[in-house]
Parts: C-alpha cells; structure tokens; sequence
C-alpha cells in the first residue's frame, strides 16, 4: 500500500512542471513542422556520409541517405516527442530525450546542406570532440565548486588565464610544463575566489566577474604589449592526437573516441574520476554534505570551511589545466579573449548535466557538435550566413539557461556559512 502512494505521488506533477512539459512539447512540434517544411520539401537530392578516413584499417561504406526521406522520419519522431511530452513528459529523462530530439535535427540539417555533396560525419564528431573539451573542464570546474555551495562565474577568466599561462611557459619550457603551469593560475585565482567569497562572505556573483574582468584586462594588456614585441613567446607546441591501439581502428567511434590529444583523454579521466570520488568516497560524501547541509555537516565534525577551500582550489586547477587546450591542445598561440564565452557555457552544460559529471560531458557534447557545424558547414555552399551559424552555441546557451529543459534544482545551499 505504502509503495503504491509512494509511486501516485511520485507520477503526480506541479503546475509548473505541467506548463514546462507543454512548452517544450510545442518546441518539439514546432521543430517538426520545421524540419519538414524546410528539409522536407526544401531537398530534392540526397548527401553522402563518410564514415571512415582513407587510412583507417577498417574501411566502412559511405551510406547516402535522401534529405526529404530523412526529414519525413525526423519529423515525424519529433512529433512523436511532443505527443509524448504533452502527455506525459519524460520525467528524469528530458534532458536526454531533448540532447536526442537537437541530434535528429542536426542531421537532418546536414542531409540537407550536403544535399548533392559527400560530408565527413568523421570528422564533423572528431571537431565537436575537441570543442567539448573545455566546456568539459569548465562544467566540471563550476562542480566542484557549486557542490560545495560556491557559485563560480570566475570559470571564463580562469580559462583565459590557463590559455595566457599555457602559451607562455609552453613556449619557454614546453608543453607539460604549459599544461602544469595553467593549472597553477587557475589555482592561485581560486585561492582569491575561495578568499573572498567564503573568509570576507562576499557575494559569489561579484566576486567571479572581478575574476573575469581582471583576467580579460591583464591578458589583453600583455599581449598587445608584450607578446606582440616577443612573439617567440607566444608560440608553443601543440599536443598532437595518438591513437590508441585496437580501439582507435574502431569503425566510426575509434577515430571520435580514441584518436585524439592528451586533453580528449584527460578529459575522460576527469569525468570518470570525479563521478567516482563524488558519489562513493568519503570526500564525496563530505563535499555534498557541506555543500547541502552546512551547519548539520559542521555538527558532526566536518570541517566546512576547509571543505569549500579545497573543492574551490581544486576547481581552478582543473579550469585552469581546460584552459591551457586553447593554446597548448589547439592552435599553440594565444590571442585576446580567445576563450570566447566557453567558461559561461560550460556553467550551463553543468546546470544541463544536474550538476553530475556524466551529465555535464553529455550536455558539453551537444554544446560541441552546435559549435563545430559552423566550421564543417563552411566548406558547403549553404544559403545560411556564417554569422548565424557562429550563433549556433550560443544559442544553445540561451535555451538551457533560460530554462526550457525545466526547472534545474541546485543541490546547494549557496548562502554564505558563519559558524557560530
């Protein structure tokens, strides 16, 4: 009897969540509509997708699939979704489902730009892979910090300052030396983050845009005064993609996966490392503790402070580590603001993931994949303007951020703790 309450209680839905369920189910359909009036009957031809490169031990063929054909069915499954979501809605699910229902469109908009053209899906995931990086680093950087009931909006800036470190020592002593002194910077900011925002309690908001506009601003000067007049210092070895052996000649998934620089990889480490120690350690059980209950956490010993301390440093270092794949991981030079946006993207990749490291990979992907089709789509002669597919991520931003994937609950109490 009790299981059966429980479970009536569980399927029983706010208001609020039913009028969230109905907005994004008529998002769902407007999507469909969309896709059909545009790709639909806007096709006429068909695209080919290259699923292998020539020189991958395993050769897979090149399916063409008809752009109009391919429309008809996503339309038709998005459909399906709204119906669904109006209905019922997904529940935990939804992120998932609506990450599913934004890669049915994305392709069928492919099938549609290639219309007539061959397009290398290899490459076009391998580009949304490395893109995903340092909003990877960054969600899990905001983790950390927020579970300990920090908000960190200091991300960008730590990232900027990793990219500006990386390139410098990496010019001067080399790539690990790059990649160990970025994570330094983004220590020493956070130690200032922790500082401020736990021992003079000021507000965690305005604490991280100082963190940010003193970044941009002492970057910007450096560089137009002193990288410009020393360019030998502003030209640093880039990490080169390997593969690893038997996995990397996986048809499709080994060159995404398993073809890629020690950044890609240290990113799996992070994330897999991270869900571990923060759902099954002591210092997992500690942080959430401290981060949701403070005082309770204090009462039985824990010490709080120390605690927020600790996960705040240990965010920068891995934001600043993320930063140093801009220039290090990327293009081995450092330009002003280069980071563009990635930090606060990452921070809504964290609120699209719940705050789960799994969850904050996921969301970093889709981010990825909406920043790489303006890089993939110039090279097709496409009708869109480059500008607005620059807006692609962005946008993406805007929709999680504003909160149409539903309401995103923090797990953290993020009031400043007096210990009385």
């Amino acid at each position: 009897m009790t299981a059966t309450l429980t479970q009536h209680a569980e399927g029983v839905r706010s208001p609020a969540e039913i009028r969230r369920s109905r907005v994004l189910a008529i998002v769902y359909l407007v999507l469909a509509v969309l896709v059909l009036v545009a790709f639909g009957f806007g096709s006429e031809g068909s695209a080919t997708f290259v699923l292998s490169r020539p020189g991958d031990a395993i050769q897979v063929g090149s399916p063409t699939i008809p752009g109009s054909g391919l429309a008809f069915v996503v339309s038709a499954v998005l459909a399906f979704l709204g119906a669904r979501q109006w209905m019922a809605g997904f529940g935990s699910r939804t992120n998932l489902v609506l990450a599913i229902g934004l890669g049915l469109v994305a392709f069928s908009f492919l099938a549609w730009a290639a219309d007539g053209a061959s397009f290398s899906l290899v490459g076009l995931l391998q580009e949304a892979m490395k893109r995903a990086v340092p909003i990877t680093f960054g969600a899990v950087s905001g983790l950390l910090c927020e579970r300990t009931g920090i908000i960190n909006i200091g991300i960008e800036g730590m990232l900027l300052a990793g990219a500006f470190t990386g390139a410098i020592v990496g010019s001067t002593l080399g790539a690990a030396a790059g990649m160990i002194g970025a994570a330094l910077v983004g220590g020493l900011l956070a130690v200032l983050l922790a500082v401020l925002t736990v021992k003079y309690r000021v507000d965690q908001i305005i604490a991280g845009v100082v963190i940010n506009i003193f970044v941009l601003g002492l970057t910007s000067f450096y560089t137009s005064q002193f990288l410009v007049e020393n360019p030998a210092l502003n030209n640093a070895p880039i990490m080169r993609a390997f593969g690893i052996p038997i996995l990397s000649d996986i048809p499709l998934i080994g060159p995404v996966l398993f073809d890629q620089n020690i950044f890609v990889y240290g990113m799996y480490v992070l994330v897999g490392v991270t869900s571990f120690a923060l759902f099954r350690t002591k210092w997992g059980l500690r942080t959430r503790a401290v981060g949701e209950k403070p005082r309770a956490a204090d009462t039985v010993g824990i010490h709080v402070f120390r605690m927020k301390y600790l996960n705040v440093i240990m965010g920068g270092l891995v934001a600043g580590f993320g930063g140093a794949y801009f220039t290090i991981g990327s293009v081995g030079r450092f330009d002003e603001n280069m980071t563009a946006g990635r930090g606060f993207i990452g921070l809504a990749a964290m609120i699209f993931g719940r705050w789960h490291p799994v969850g904050a990979i996921s969301a970093a992907l889709v981010f990825g994949l909406a920043d790489s089709l303006q890089v993939k789509l110039g090279i097709l002669d496409t009708p869109i303007p480059s500008e607005f597919l620059a807006m692609a991520p962005y946008l993406v931003t805007i929709v999680v951020v504003a909160g149409l994937v539903g309401r995103s609950r923090p797990p953290s109490d993020y009031t400043a703790y007096v210990k009385e």
